[in-house]
């Protein structure tokens, strides 16, 4: 396996698969973007999963590729929960990688001990990834294969040659426990200059009261004669209430060690501890104080640089580019599970790869039903197939009777099945489609410029020139916003074309006279339509369907209703 190659959870065979991306009005259309808002509350998330699911490609084995990874997230919380945690840790490594800091410390003691620490918790997190995808019960080819990959990327970026120096430079530079600093002055008392005298193996320990008292009788203020350091390790604590100017000063070059109990401190911690004296000369002092740390410590930072040279290639991308694709699959089965436990009812998709029926659907429903529905008892299920003698479904029935509802779940189930997800059904087989074309009533301010009628028919125009035998075509009351005589005959044509095409299609509208004409549109035709009616049981709205011819010649009462018109509705506020 090559690691320099990136690998995915989603995308098997990105070098030969075609896909096609949804219209935004698609999208939009089949409540995709209603869908993503309820799987994460996060924007960047959002747009992860928007960007998947939109991507459609009719390879068969993409989708099952899919369904099998994400059959493993889904059916291991355990798995899920863990590698979500070490995604967290992973993306913070990377978001603060010290690689990415542009300051004049940028190949400084410090900075370099960081980095070091980044790579050991790098190491530590693919680490914990193989260990508990090798305790788990994964069975895709998916997960199995990311295991491999980590498993490769492991020895080939010779992590235990990494483990073993990384512990090797901590072991030398830990006995680093306190450095000396060396503070020149002025007539006026003032701090003129800092250097380093040494780096020492010991911590400075205040003097007992005995040795205080005697230092204090014995020598007059303690001035020495030499600047020479006698090795001394104990120090005498200052006062910061009586000495603030001075401790302040100790207090800010020290900062960044007295912080963490080591000299090796993060560097964001560093940057909020160390500052510099206000108005005096020893501006840039701690980073003077790591150049000197350089100087003396010669031999460390040749090692240490050495270290992170070798290793440089070792990028966190390598498994950060993977983290998206695993929230996809997370935050599916998180409202899966979450929906599952409401009593809503979910299977996998099985791809049919021959014979001439390319869809068949039993019990499905729309997935927006379950999101807003408290009870799933209330939600209506029914049965669906396309095959050779119903490839076009001409849709009637009465107004809010379900028309739209079943349109757009067709859609939903195959944006799911293809995106690898459990789909709203007891059963579902299908053949991919390449991509899924939506004609909905469009929002008026979009239809100023050419009239309502204008505008449904160039986005027609436009959806045929791009759709073919393999796609879905979801029709939505189209051409029905002029008069009946020239919606039928825009509608009619456009039906046989699709007809010529072959697409699968759902063509729902209160033309029943369109319906009525199946046998006509037939006519010498290897591919069929079929009139599919919402039932009407005994005056009410069943929102169940069914193969049947149109239930009546007219439904200008439904269409009345629906605009208010009926006499009821217009005296009604008389």
């Amino acid at each position: 396996m090559n690691v320099k190659k990136r690998f995915s959870i989603l995308f098997p065979n990105q070098d030969s698969v075609i896909y096609k991306q949804l219209s935004e009005t698609a999208c939009h259309d089949l409540g995709l973007d209603t869908l993503c808002r309820e799987l994460s509350a996060d924007k960047r998330e959002q747009n992860i999963i928007m960007n998947v699911i939109s991507s459609i490609t009719a390879d068969p084995q993409t989708a099952y590729y899919r369904q099998k990874v994400f059959a493993d997230i889904l059916r291991l919380p355990e798995l899920r929960n863990r590698l979500s945690e070490l995604f967290d840790r992973i993306e913070y490594i990377r978001k603060f990688n010290s690689g990415n800091m542009e300051t004049d410390e940028k190949h400084g003691f410090w900075l370099l001990m960081h980095r070091l620490d980044e790579l050991s918790d790098y190491i530590k997190c693919v680490e914990a990834m193989r260990d508990c995808l090798s305790d788990a019960d994964i069975q895709s080819d998916g997960l199995i294969n990311f295991k491999n990959y980590l498993d490769v990327l492991y020895e080939e970026a010779r992590f235990k040659a990494m483990k073993k120096d990384i512990i090797d430079i901590k072991s030398r530079t830990s006995v680093i426990q306190s450095v000396t600093l060396g503070v020149n002055v002025n007539s006026r008392f003032e701090a003129v200059s800092l250097g380093l005298v040494s780096v020492n193996s010991k911590p400075f320990k205040k003097s007992n009261i005995v040795s205080n008292f005697a230092d204090a009788i014995s020598e007059k203020d303690k001035i020495q004669d030499t600047t020479n350091w006698d090795g001394n390790m104990h120090y005498h604590y200052v006062d910061k209430e009586h000495s603030k100017s001075f401790a302040k000063f100790i207090e800010n070059v020290g900062g960044m060690i007295s912080a963490t109990g080591t000299p090796f401190v993060d560097g964001r911690i560093r940057s909020t501890v160390v500052q510099n004296i206000n108005n005096d000369e020893t501006v840039g002092s701690t980073f003077y104080l790591d150049k000197v740390m350089n100087k003396m410590l010669g031999s460390v930072i040749k090692k240490l640089r050495d270290v992170l040279s070798e290793y440089a290639d070792i990028a966190i991308i390598d498994i950060s580019n993977v983290i998206p694709e695993f929230l996809y699959y997370i935050r599916f089965a998180e409202f899966i599970e979450k929906l599952t436990a409401n009593g809503s009812r979910f299977c996998e998709a099985q791809v049919i790869s021959d014979g001439n029926v390319s869809m068949d659907a039993k019990e499905l429903y729309n997935l927006k039903l379950a999101i807003s529905t408290e009870k799933s008892e209330e939600i209506v299920y029914n049965d669906l197939s396309f095959d050779s003698e119903h490839s076009i479904y001409i849709l009637t029935g009465a107004n809010r009777g379900g028309k739209t509802t079943i349109t757009q779940a067709i859609g939903l189930l195959y944006v799911l099945a293809q995106g690898g997800i459990s789909v709203p059904a007891a059963s579902f087989a299908y053949k991919p489609v390449d991509c899924i074309y939506t004609h909905f009533p469009a929002d008026e301010d979009k239809t100023l410029d050419l009239g309502r009628l204008g505008e449904e028919c160039v986005r027609f125009k436009s959806l045929y020139s791009e759709c073919t035998a393999d796609s879905l075509i979801l029709l939505n009351e189209t051409f029905s916003t002029t008069s009946f005589e020239e919606g039928f005959y825009i509608a009619k044509d456009s039906v046989k074309a699709i007809m010529k095409k072959g697409s699968r299609t759902i063509y729902n509208t209160h033309m029943h006279k369109l319906a009525a004409e199946i046998d006509e549109l037939n006519k010498d035709s290897s591919v069929k339509a079929a009139s599919l009616i919402v039932k009407n049981e005994g005056g009410r709205r069943s929102f169940k369907v069914e193969v049947a011819p149109p239930a009546g010649m007219s439904y200008a009462k439904d269409i009345a209703e629906k605009y208010g018109v009926t006499y009821e509705m217009l005296t009604n506020g008389e």
